[in-house]
Order: structure tokens, then sequence, then C-alpha cells
């Protein structure tokens, strides 16, 4: 046997020499693929029942995870988070109805018809009080694009979200008249409470229509290529705090809001649910939604900590739960959208595997997409059923980790990563399939 085909050896194991030559050939195809080999490959498939790797490759190495990262938020969420989303807390006395945000980003979401927290806030006839307890919660991640904040990925984080903390704008302009279009009843343009301004202007040189942030305020630029006149975009507001989402929810509330800092006995509250948290987590997982996995993370330290700090929850995790992993991981938010996160493809191994004998795989499956769903919508069609994973993908980096079961009922974890490729990621995504495929169609 070459040296080259040394990792494959317990593969082997109990397969017929046309198996094995069919998965040596698809092996080689992967790592010699021409835009493969322009990256940096990490490759590991772990057997749970045995407990013995079926094939590693720069398994101990560490790469840049993009939306992968998830998954250690997804743990974290279903280790502190209840059945149900806390939506807010509560104190209804004689004469005030007060509200402490639990950063639940639920509310008034359009992934959510059932809004108890805005039916409660609506139904009460006692003067709404809003505590801010003045949290020091960063909009951004460390580490991420300062070019991205008008892109609907990157919404700012706060300790009381609203909408999404997206402006969902629809902008027609014809024959010089303007019509405009917010969902959540942002019917007023300059000057209105909740200080949007928006510029209009006609750019001849661009391609496609655009929506671009003004960072650090709530100015929007759009610009339209005069061929079409219409366009629809989610762009991200500058929360101010919760300042922002509070003069929204005074709109949608047709009456007044008072903000407030001051301590609390937070025994005195009462958690107000919203949504089932698994029903949560799976649109998380489907669509990789890096808010509600940021808020996931800040909503997790709320519990366990009794304050919010996304670097202290993270610390206690690495500290506690994931003490034991395989190498020391960079890990700084909780979506991926930082290229400062760090985690080798033994780390992905060993937390699916946490995942499972913790919470089991039919939870596991319930929350992953898995083929021709979710982020594998154009993927893995005739393997669906048989994988349930996590993609993750960020500019010349693209990976995969999570449960395969193959035709002969063998379950197995893993991890592929690859960093630093120059290509097409089309590509690279077809080769992880095919080479997928074969495990799932052999074993």
């Amino acid at each position: 046997m070459k040296k080259k085909y040394f990792l494959f050896v317990l593969v082997f194991v109990g397969m017929t020499s046309s198996v094995i030559a069919q998965i040596l050939k698809n092996q080689q195809e992967l790592l010699n693929d021409s835009i493969i080999k322009t990256g940096h490959l990490g490759i590991s498939i772990y057997e749970p029942v045995t407990e013995k790797f079926w094939f590693n490759y720069n398994a101990e190495k560490l790469f840049i995870p993009a939306s992968n990262t998830k998954l250690f938020t997804l743990f974290a969420g279903m280790k502190f988070l209840d059945k149900q989303l806390t939506g807010i807390y509560y104190n209804e006395t004689l004469d005030t109805f007060f509200v402490l945000p639990s950063g639940d980003p639920t509310f008034l979401h359009d992934d959510f018809l059932n809004q108890p927290v805005f039916e409660m806030l609506k139904k009460t006839q006692k003067p709404i009080v809003i505590i801010n307890q003045n949290q020091q919660i960063q909009p951004y991640g460390n580490g991420w694009v300062w070019d991205d904040q008008s892109e609907s990925y990157s919404a700012q984080r706060n300790a009381f979200p609203i909408c999404g903390n997206l402006l969902h704008l629809n902008w027609i302009k014809k024959d010089n008249i303007q019509k405009d279009s917010f969902p959540y009843d942002l019917k007023s343009l300059n000057g209105s409470v909740t200080d949007f301004e928006f510029l209009n202007k006609i750019n001849s040189e661009i391609i496609e229509n655009v929506i671009i942030k003004t960072p650090g305020k709530n100015k929007f630029e759009i610009s339209l290529n005069g061929k079409s006149n219409e366009i629809t975009q989610d762009v991200p507001f500058e929360t101010n705090g919760i300042e922002t989402g509070i003069n929204i929810l005074k709109q949608k509330l047709g009456k007044p809001l008072t903000v407030k800092s001051f301590k609390i006995n937070k025994e005195a509250f009462k958690p107000l649910y919203s949504q089932n948290t698994d029903t949560f987590f799976k649109i998380m997982m489907h669509r990789s939604d890096n808010f509600y996995a940021e808020q996931t993370l800040l909503m997790a330290s709320e519990k366990y900590l009794g304050y919010v700090s996304e670097t202290d929850i993270i610390d206690t995790l690495l500290k506690s739960s994931f003490k034991d992993m395989p190498q020391q991981p960079r890990w700084v938010d909780g979506s991926g959208l930082s290229r400062y996160n760090l985690f080798s493809p033994k780390d992905f191994i060993y937390i699916l595997n946490k995942l499972q004998k913790e919470y089991g795989y039919e939870r596991l499956e319930y929350i992953l997409p898995t083929g021709g769903r979710g982020t594998l919508a154009n993927y893995y069609k005739s393997d669906s059923g048989f994988i349930f994973a996590k993609t993750g993908s960020m500019s010349n980096n693209i990976s995969l980790c999570g449960i395969i079961k193959t035709r002969k009922n063998k379950t197995l974890l893993f991890s592929i990563m690859l960093n630093n490729y120059i290509g097409s990621g089309k590509l690279v995504r077809k080769q992880f399939e095919n080479y997928l495929h074969e495990i799932i169609q052999q074993n």
C-alpha cells in the first residue's frame, strides 16, 4: 500500500475489494481536485458506536469555520434555554407594567405569527416601563467585516430586538413619485420618531439597484440604475442600544412607553414565554441565521450568568462543558461571521458527539437541514434523510459538518473544512457532495 493511503486503513475493515477501490478513488478525487488543492483541507470522519475514527486528514489543525460555529452556539442554547424562549420578564404592579428585556430575537419577527409579548403589551391598560439595564452589548461581533453592515445577515445585536433589527424596505420611484412601504408600520420618513433618513439617487453605473446604510447612522442611500426603479431589500438599522426599537414599538402599539434605568430584584419578575425553542433553533440552522445565533448566545448568558456577555459565556463554556475539546479553539462570536474564529475538524466531531449524547439524534435531525432542505437545498437531494449537516461559507472558505447515515445503517459524524481556496465554491460543494455520497452508498 502506498504511503498516501495509510490514513484510509480504518475504512477498509470488513469491506469488499470493489468498495475499497471506489472509496480510494473518491478520496483521491477530493484531495487532488484542482480547486481544493489551492487551499488547506481538513477532514475527520468518526463512528460513535465503535468510538473509532474512520479517516483523519489535517484533522488537528485549526481552520476558519464560518457558520459551522453555530453548532457550538446551538449547544449553548440547548443547555441553558428553556423549552420556550423567554420573550420578556415582567412585573405588573397596581399602577405600572414593568418590562425587563430578555434578548429574544423573535419579537415582532415575521418568522412567527404568534406574538404573545406584543399582545400582552397591547392589552395592558397600565403605563409600560421598559427597564434598561445599560448592558454593554456591542452591536457587532469581534472581527466582523465593516462593509457588511448593509447586508441583512449583519443585523446588530442588542438587549431588546424588534423586527429582527432589520428595516424591511420596498422602494418604488416612478415619475418622481416615491412610494415607500414598510411592513412594520414605519410609514413616516425624515423627521419621524425613528429618525430614518433616505437619500434617493439615480446611478446609471450600477448593474443592480442597492440600498447602502451609512455607518453609525440610520441614513440609507437608495441607488437606482434607471432601468428598474424598484427595489426590495432588508437592511439592518442602527439600534442605538434599545432606543430605535423602543421608538418602533411606540409606533406599533400606538401608546407611549417610558424607559428607565434602575436596579431591580429579578425574583420579582415573571417570564413571559414567546416561541418554541426547537422551532427557533430549526430556523436558525436551516437558514444559518446569524442574528438568531448571536442572540442565542446573549440569551444563554442571561440565563446562566445572570447578565449578558457573549465573551463571558464563551469563556465559561470553554472552561466547563468544553474543557476537554481535542484542540483549544479561538471562539469569538455566536454566528461564525468573524474570521477570528478557529476550530479543528476534530473539534466539530467533538461537539457533534456531545450533542448527540446529551440531546439525541432525533432532536438533532429535526433541527439540522437534510439534503434538499435549508442551506442544503441544492445538494444531497438523493441522500435526503441520510445526511443532516451544518454548512459554513465565506469568501474562499467552505465547511460542512454533521451526521450521515449509511445505506447499511451505520451512523457517522463528519467534518470537512477548506480554507483559502481559489475558484468556484459551487464546484467545491459538489466535490464534498460526491465524497460523502459514496460513503453513504458504499458503507
